[in-house]
């Protein structure tokens, strides 16, 4: 089954795409390797020997790219496969019930940050109202909202 959905990304059995301007993005935004959210983002993933550590610097900038919570994308991914413990299909954040497939896991993480966005369902959404969209079961939100601040309180 095929349908083309608002942002122009086709989405083929469930499988996920990137647009030409999400791929755009994921190549013009690099982070300097000095970027004090890489050593906090690496330690928390280590913490919890995650894999998801591998991909600090694709979550920094997918949150850059995307103008999003630069712990919201980790903070998901931990709450829904450990940081990558238990995900398939190199889907982090457990994407369309877990049924998504990307390519890697870098493109599930702009796949899903690009989603955050610009998609109806979350765009223009606060925190909450994002989270609610996510997925509106139970404490979810309180979840990844609690990983938020264990990986960096706001000041």
């Amino acid at each position: 089954m095929r349908r083309l959905l608002s942002s122009g990304l086709i989405v083929l059995a469930g499988a996920a795409s990137i647009s030409t301007q999400q791929a755009a993005h994921r190549d013009a935004w690099k982070v300097s390797p000095s970027d004090p959210r890489l050593a906090i983002l690496r330690t928390f993933f280590q913490k919890f020997d995650c894999p998801a550590g591998a991909y600090t610097a694709q979550f920094v900038a997918a949150a850059d790219a995307y103008r999003l919570d630069w712990r919201l994308l980790p903070s998901i991914s931990f709450v829904e496969s450990t940081g990558g413990k238990t995900a398939t299909n190199n889907n982090l954040f457990g994407w369309d019930n877990g049924r998504a497939q990307f390519d890697s896991p870098e493109a599930g993480i702009f796949q899903v940050g690009y989603q955050l966005a610009y998609s109806d369902v979350y765009r223009n959404k606060n925190l909450d109202r994002v989270l609610a969209a996510y997925n509106p079961i139970g404490p979810y939100a309180q979840s990844v909202k609690r990983v938020m601040q264990q990986i960096a309180p706001l000041q």
